[in-house]
């Protein structure tokens, strides 16, 4: 991504942590395309007329919308609050996500509708689970001088979306790794994991670098990952990242490697997760997967309706904010490609671009378009049952079974599925890699029977 020349550090950023603007346009979702490091440059978004306050956003742009299930990342500040007036947030909707607050400086006051209370404190993970609805508010502490943080949006897979409201608080412990200072807040990053559920595999961690120092993770493969600049100069995988900037990198690499590169201390905070395959459609604070899902969200809020109850306690005005006018067009989400064919660009173990496809029988894998492997599949019911799996002996050492088995588990995990691994290469990469022990199902002899009519 060609970088454009702009004036660092003369505007800082505002404080936000929702979508507030007035005139919200839609992002059609999707995994995009993966290379090996991609600069994703903020944008500065004007939220709620003519005083508008302003946040450095650098997900959903419409060259890329996700990473992992990573919908939406947020920077504000540092910004003082004894002479601006702080954060101060009415009651407003969400659907269909969990909405992450991570904290560098400040103190939030946060109330929802599910009737949780709870202070967002630095180093501190807020998780609040939307559901099939829910309503909160967020308002700065009097105690609060500098606020300074990111507001981060997980979306919901489609088995998730329509349940309960839920809230996890988790105070990571930092720990030291080669040089690096490390909090992870979800997943697992660094020899640390979090507890907090999540619904599809993330990850989520604070990096410290002091000057000078380099830091290198170990990572799965099958996550995309990105790399959000707070403070400093930093390289990922060798490549410049300027403060409030996110660098991506894609699937298939082993390691995530951050350098200080400046003479002050650098902070990022580290994304990650599987590739996001289902279609979404995100309109003002609402996820959902089609125009009707959008204007039923909001003709709901406006009706004031029990599907996101009410926030107690919260003293400010509005009461509650009202959701902006829906555009005059429809709303369309990202489809995936003719055919009903989904692929996914990842790399194999040298780096060489090769593309996943899912099929209605099987995964392939292509290099310079021309398939070479597959691995495949029957349905039956909540389980897929992969049965056989091959690669074109010519494209052998290259490792693309298992970036096929790994993207084609990744995405059966992500469609709410249950794997019954029958295929030997299957079983073999199961057994060795353990992200996918929890929906693994045994052969049955009902699975030996239904092979069997094959």
């Amino acid at each position: 991504m060609v970088r454009s020349e702009r004036d660092d550090g003369t505007q800082p950023g505002r404080r936000i942590v929702s979508n507030l603007e007035a005139e919200p346009v839609e992002y059609d979702c999707a995994a995009g395309p993966s290379t090996r490091i991609e600069i994703l440059e903020p944008r500065e978004v004007p939220l709620g007329g003519p005083r508008a306050m302003l946040v450095r956003r650098t997900l959903p742009q419409r060259d890329r919308s996700l990473v992992g299930a990573w919908c939406f990342a947020d920077h504000y500040g540092p910004e003082d609050v004894r002479t601006h007036a702080g954060m101060d947030v009415a009651p407003h909707p969400h659907t269909g996500l969990q909405t992450v607050s991570w904290l560098f400086s400040g103190e939030i006051e946060h109330r929802d509708s599910h009737g949780v209370h709870a202070m967002v404190r630095p180093g501190e993970l807020n998780l609040m689970t939307a559901g099939a609805g829910i309503c909160h508010s967020e308002v700065s502490t009097p105690a609060t001088t500098i606020l300074h943080g990111v507001q981060l949006w997980v979306a919901l897979p489609d088995a998730a979306r329509h349940g309960p409201r839920n809230f996890d608080h988790y105070a990571p412990q930092p720990v030291s790794y080669s040089g690096a200072t490390v909090s992870v807040f979800l997943g697992t990053l660094a020899g640390q994991q979090s507890p907090v559920h999540t619904h599809t595999p993330l990850l989520g961690a604070q990096v410290d670098l002091p000057a000078g120092a380099a830091v290198e993770f170990d990572v799965d493969p099958t996550f995309e990952h990105a790399v959000l600049l707070d403070q400093g100069a930093l390289t990922v995988a060798d490549t410049p990242v300027r403060p409030y900037e996110l660098a991506y990198q894609g699937v298939g690499s082993v390691r995530l490697t951050l350098t200080n590169t400046g003479t002050e201390p650098a902070r990022a905070v580290v994304l990650g997760g599987t590739p996001f395959t289902e279609e979404l459609l995100m309109w003002w604070n609402f996820v959902g997967r089609s125009h009707e899902d959008i204007v039923e969200y909001r003709n709901q809020w406006q009706a004031e309706s029990e599907q996101f109850g009410e926030v107690l306690g919260y003293q400010g005005e509005p009461a509650r904010l009202p959701a902006p006018p829906l555009p005059t067009t429809r709303l369309v989400p990202r489809k995936p490609p003719t055919g009903g064919k989904a692929s996914v660009m990842l790399t194999d173990k040298n780096g060489e671009p090769v593309e996943v496809t899912q099929e209605a029988d099987r995964f392939s894998i292509a290099v310079d378009g021309k398939s070479v492997g597959l691995t495949a599949f029957i349905e039956h019911g909540e389980q897929r049952v992969f049965y056989h799996t091959e690669i074109d002996p010519a494209f052998g050492g290259r490792g693309l079974a298992s970036v096929l088995i790994a993207q084609a588990l990744a995405t059966t995990r992500q469609q709410g599925k249950r794997i019954v691994a029958v295929c030997p290469m299957v079983k073999a990469y199961v057994e060795k890699h353990h992200d996918f022990d929890d929906i693994l199902d045994p052969r049955t002899p009902e699975i030996v029977e239904l092979l069997r009519r094959l």
